[in-house]
């Protein structure tokens, strides 16, 4: 099949993931031709580390292949198909004040669960948002690929402020623990398998899993979960940071109140809220590993691949994150419709659940843009849960549009990883403090 080139920007070239989205789209160019890619940052600096090695790969993989960066948003958004957004606003410092400011109160630490992940949403919305009008006012007929997290608040912005643009809202992590099921089974591949899923982003359940043959995996896979979570005991699965892998474990406490179906790990953080927050190190948290390792070993590999002019022999490689990706893609591009979990408008999918409500459930995606699958009905355990992580985000989003402090508050209380409205004031009003640059003035 003669497929046409494509035309990508790269939105969060300074990113640490960015090299290996290069690499993988490269790598990837019999299914996904491309024309050219270019990388757009409102950070020179860091993005220019990151582009001058990724320009040496390009260089050595598909010379062919246009590559530029930029930080002008019409030279980024200017003759493009694709946009894949990646930002973090505030970079690693403010995730860490997202992470340490509520575990002074005894509250989650988390990115984007809890307060963190509502602080890390509201510096989001407004870059997302020029994004998206970039790409409009650019190049009317691309994609905007969003995989900026917090993925649940930053599409429920979407869905108000920008309801008829051309943005689809995805998450790897259901990707990545799929990966990790199909090592469990000794299965090379999550394409060998059909799920059944449902939830909000970073908070959702498996309620099958089948071979191609229509074989249920589920019992030898909750029979694994109950004895040992997710953790895997291989080469993939060792070399992680000490915090990822005891998430992977709490699966084997989260399976035993929900047994009937699989749980994504960070139900963790709702669920097991008192004892995540007591086996964690207030002073040291997954901003400081990530800063210590990805990081640091992300611009040392940039500056290696520079000064020898080459990239042979890089630690680059393609990823799940980066795979997915690409294979949705091709599915808008050239009409695969194919299955992905994707953050989508409910609008009856999930039958007893808000029909506004921004929810990850499977989809099939082909040129004229996604088709969510039913679900049905969901029991009410879960349904309760959704309600009130849904309540916390629509309020978040409220208070960024609304510039409420009342709202706001509301958010916090109604998050489950908080105790009390008075320990969310707490935690909101040094919130405030920390996010002065990036916020909106409440009142």
């Amino acid at each position: 099949m003669n497929r046409e080139k494509q035309r990508i920007v790269i939105v969060g070239g300074g990113s640490t993931y960015t090299a290996g989205i290069v690499t993988m789209l490269l790598e990837n160019m019999d299914l996904f031709p491309i024309e050219s890619i270019k990388l757009y940052d409102n950070n020179e600096e860091r993005q220019r580390k990151i582009a001058e090695a990724c320009a040496i790969i390009v260089k050595e993989l598909h010379p062919e292949v246009a590559f530029s960066y930029t930080t002008d948003p019409k030279t980024a958004f200017t003759n493009v198909d694709f946009a894949m957004a990646q930002i973090r606003v505030g970079l690693y410092a403010m995730r860490e004040k997202d992470e340490k400011i509520p575990l002074k109160y005894g509250v989650i630490g988390q990115e984007t669960c809890g307060p963190g992940g509502i602080a890390y949403g509201l510096r989001t919305i407004g870059p997302l948002i020029e994004i998206i009008d970039f790409m409009e006012k650019f190049s009317p007929n691309a994609w905007l690929l969003n995989y900026s997290n917090p993925a649940a608040i930053v599409a429920e912005a979407c869905r108000v402020l920008r309801p008829n643009s051309r943005v689809i809202n995805i998450c790897d992590m259901p990707v990545c623990l799929e990966e990790i099921f199909g090592r469990i089974l000794g299965i090379n591949s999550r394409k060998k398998f059909d799920v059944r899923y449902y939830g909000l982003n970073h908070f959702g359940w498996w309620t099958s899993i089948k071979d191609k043959d229509g074989k249920d995996l589920m019992p030898e896979l909750k029979k694994y979960c109950l004895e040992h979570g997710y953790e895997e005991y291989t080469p993939q699965g060792q070399h992680k940071e000490s915090s990822w892998l005891e998430t992977m474990r709490a699966a084997k406490e989260l399976i035993k109140i929900e047994p009937e179906t699989l749980p994504n790990t960070y139900l963790k953080y709702y669920l097991m809220g008192d004892e995540t927050v007591e086996h964690s190190d207030h002073n040291y948290t997954r901003a400081n590993e990530i800063m210590d390792r990805r990081e640091k070993d992300t611009f040392a590999e940039c500056e290696r691949i520079i000064a020898a002019g080459s990239a042979k022999d890089t630690s680059f490689a393609s990823s799940e994150h980066a795979q997915f990706i690409v294979e949705l893609a091709c599915a808008l591009a050239f009409n695969t419709q194919e299955r992905f979990l994707l953050i989508v408008k409910n609008n009856g999918a999930i039958e007893n659940f808000d029909p506004d409500a921004m929810v990850e459930i499977p989809c099939i995606v082909g040129k004229d843009g996604v088709e969510p699958l039913s679900i049905g009905k969901i029991p009410t355990f879960q349904k309760g849960l959704m309600e009130q992580q849904v309540a916390s985000e629509k309020l978040a989003v409220e208070a960024w549009i609304d510039n409420s402090y009342q709202k706001l508050w509301q958010s916090f209380a109604m998050n489950k990883t908080v105790p009390s409205i008075g320990v969310a004031k707490l935690i909101l009003d040094e919130m405030i403090e920390a996010n002065q640059k990036y916020w909106p003035i409440l009142k």
